[in-house]
């Protein structure tokens, strides 16, 4: 039973800390723009990416 009262006190401050930080990313625009963010993946560069050292024999 005193193992009880160690770790009721323990869920629940873990349980705030997550409900503080769910919170704290909600208010800092986190979820703002979600399905921007998944199709600025999918957009294609025109341009090459510039080639590595390694590649050029440097």
């Amino acid at each position: 039973m005193s193992v009880l009262a160690l770790l009721i006190p323990t869920s629940i401050g873990l349980g705030l800390l997550g409900l503080a930080a769910f919170l704290w990313s909600m208010r800092s625009g986190q979820y703002d723009d979600l399905r921007g963010s998944a199709e600025r993946v999918l957009d294609s560069d025109d341009e090459p990416l510039p080639a590595r050292a390694e590649e050029k024999g440097e």
